[in-house]
């Protein structure tokens, strides 16, 4: 029953679900661990997939052939696209997803997996040979489990603690064990230890809100979806979101359990994310803010809980539940789970390669929350990527590396094996320096070349691809060659306030303007609109809107595509692992450190690292140059 697999994945959390698929997906045997079979990909925090640059990241994890794309469509509550009122780099598909269904749906991915299988126990220690590589695991059961390479996984559940107001217990969750024993065989066996802090809000029963009260917020009137390939099989039936607000009363209420906050008295030791604080988080370090926006979001179809979102806490349970009945909205709620903070181990990911693989030990692979990050959609990328590798690397392969030209996943991953983290590390759209390259409507055209080449793209996957570049090649091309008469577009034209034209004028000079938007241009329009139509309905949408951005923002696109050109010589010199940094007397002393430290693959990454300054590289380009 337990012999012969090729990989081990520890923790069945977004990145053991994919790193578990695609290792399985490309042909190798797997063995997937996880404490409890009945939480699988758990949604332990905010009930939704997506966001800003995270949706970006699912896109390109179902443009590389993962499934987190695929279950979030077939679970969706409710999709919008935000940031339409920007420019295209900026827009990030988001779905507020079922958080029953949404689990249930990726164990019954995972057992339908061809070579992968499933055991419910607890891994306590990694096993290695004298040669640094690693040889298996061992289990809370006593059972040792034999494979060429380990993923780890662990999420937010190694030496996990779990605080609300002075009580505080072990946990990796509310509800679930946390990890004992695996932080402290790690660092035996060499590696650093840290800890972070994050946190989530309360649930609350729907029929103790009063909704009357609440900011209505619907889902898009045309949702799209996350996956470029599959279909959703049915009409959207979207569910409401709702807005509601603090105010200085409820910040006052909150106040008064400062003194009992483990966050505030230094019980809390890690560090929490910069960018999702907690309710007395904010209240503390945005004084002056006389309310802070509450997102109120349904948890399923098939349970009646709220979910508070903006209202993290660690505080003692009789003043949240004091401050949340302050609430306009919530002067009656019933709270079936509280809010709380959890504290856990990581892994500074300084200690990695740009595989995902420990520099340490051979054929060990990190990924996830012990990386140091915080999401979803980051830990599923990573998981992606090591499963990849930990296939490549068993299979004596070529390793696979995305550029942070390439991919938001490229970007983090990059970002932590150079950078570190000194907290919780968030995707954002800032991060990426090509991010008018690396849009949600073309990562399918970036990225599923390259993984159908690896193998896990299938052919389908691919052809679809082809017909949408092509397809989108001949809309452009048409937009560009084609005029529009005055009295087609005019009425259009004046509605939205844009200048009227008083000949026939190009439709793409017409569709660069802010105001014009491809759709409405083409019920103007019957030839363009005729066009339009020789499209394939499966992937019309997508053609769209790809053709609409390749015109409205082509001269965005070049330069930036210019500059990738451009620094593409530099970013790939590559170094030697062995080269020797304390042999080079004109760096200087913390460039040498560092270096030596993190050994970056190529001149590119080494000037991403903290401490190592722009002459510092000057001085590595002369000598790897010569």
């Amino acid at each position: 029953m337990f012999n012969g697999f090729d990989i081990i994945v520890v923790g069945a959390g977004h990145a053991g679900c994919e790193a578990a698929h695609a290792c399985s997906q490309l042909g190798s045997k797997v063995l997937l661990i996880t404490q409890n079979l009945n939480a699988i990909a758990q949604l332990s925090c905010n009930p939704a997939i997506g966001g800003v640059a995270k949706g970006q990241i699912v896109k390109e994890i179902d443009a590389l052939g993962g499934c987190s794309a695929i279950v979030t469509d077939a679970n969706t509550m409710q999709f919008r696209m935000l940031n339409r009122s920007k420019g295209p780099a900026m827009w990030s598909p988001r779905a507020q997803v079922d958080n029953v269904t949404f689990c249930l749906c990726w164990r019954q991915t995972l057992e339908r997996q061809p070579g992968l299988q499933l055991w419910q126990d607890e891994v306590v220690d990694i096993m290695v040979d004298s040669s640094g590589r690693v040889e298996g695991v061992r289990t809370r059961l006593g059972l040792e489990f034999h494979s060429k390479a380990v993923i780890l996984t662990n999420g937010t559940f190694l030496n996990g603690r779990i605080h609300v107001g002075e009580v505080n217990f072990e946990g990796g969750r509310i509800g679930e064990e946390s990890s004992r024993g695996l932080s402290d065989k790690m660092s035996e066996l060499g590696f650093e230890v840290k800890q972070l802090k994050t946190g989530t809000p309360m649930r609350v029963e729907a029929r103790s809100i009063d909704f009357s009260r609440l900011q209505e917020q619907k889902g898009d009137e045309a949702p799209e979806q996350f996956s470029f390939f599959a279909e959703r099989k049915s009409p959207l039936e979207q569910r409401s979101c709702f807005l509601a607000y603090t105010s200085e009363k409820v910040h006052d209420i909150l106040r008064t359990g400062f003194a009992f906050s483990p966050m505030f008295q230094g019980r809390i030791k890690g560090v929490g994310p910069r960018y999702c604080p907690s309710i007395e988080d904010k209240i503390e370090r945005f004084a002056d803010k006389e309310r802070h926006q509450l997102f109120i979001e349904p948890e399923s179809r098939h349970t009646d809980l709220y979910y508070i979102n903006g209202f993290s806490s660690s505080l003692p349970l009789e003043v949240q539940y004091k401050a949340l009945r302050n609430i306009e909205g919530f002067e009656n709620a019933i709270i079936q789970k509280p809010g709380y903070a959890i504290e856990y181990d990581y892994f500074p990911p300084t200690q990695l390669r740009d595989t995902l693989e420990t520099k340490l030990v051979e054929g060990l692979y990190f990924a996830g929350q012990i990386n140091g990050t915080t999401g979803y959609e980051e830990a599923a990328s990573q998981g992606l990527v090591a499963g990849i590798n930990a296939h490549l690397k068993i299979k004596e392969k070529d390793p696979f590396v995305l550029k942070r030209s390439e991919s938001y996943i490229g970007v983090l991953i990059d970002d932590l094996i150079t950078k570190g983290v000194d907290e919780p590390y968030r995707m954002f759209t800032s991060r990426a320096e090509y991010r008018i390259l690396l849009r949600q409507d073309n990562a399918d055209q970036r990225l599923t070349p390259i993984s159908h080449a690896l193998g896990l793209a299938s052919d389908e996957m691919m052809r679809k691809v082809e017909r949408k570049k092509e397809n989108t090649e001949r809309i452009v091309r048409f937009i560009k060659t084609n005029n529009a008469l005055p009295e087609e577009v005019n009425g259009y034209l004046k509605s939205m306030d844009s200048a009227q034209i008083s000949q026939k004028t190009k439709l793409s000079s017409l569709l660069v303007r802010p105001q014009v938007r491809l759709e409405e241009l083409r019920r103007c329009v019957p030839y363009l609109d005729k066009e339009l139509n020789r499209t394939d309905k499966d992937i019309a949408g997508q053609v769209s809107q790809c053709a609409e951005v390749l015109v409205k923002y082509e001269s965005y696109i070049q330069k930036e595509q210019e500059i990738v050109d451009k620094l593409s010589h530099f970013e790939n010199l590559v170094i030697r692992d062995d080269f020797d940094y304390h042999a080079l007397k004109s760096l200087s002393f913390e460039a040498r450190e560092k270096l030596s430290k993190i050994r970056p693959k190529t001149i590119g990454q080494a000037g991403r690292i903290s401490g190592v300054s722009p002459a510092d590289i000057s001085v590595l380009i002369v000598f790897i140059s010569r």
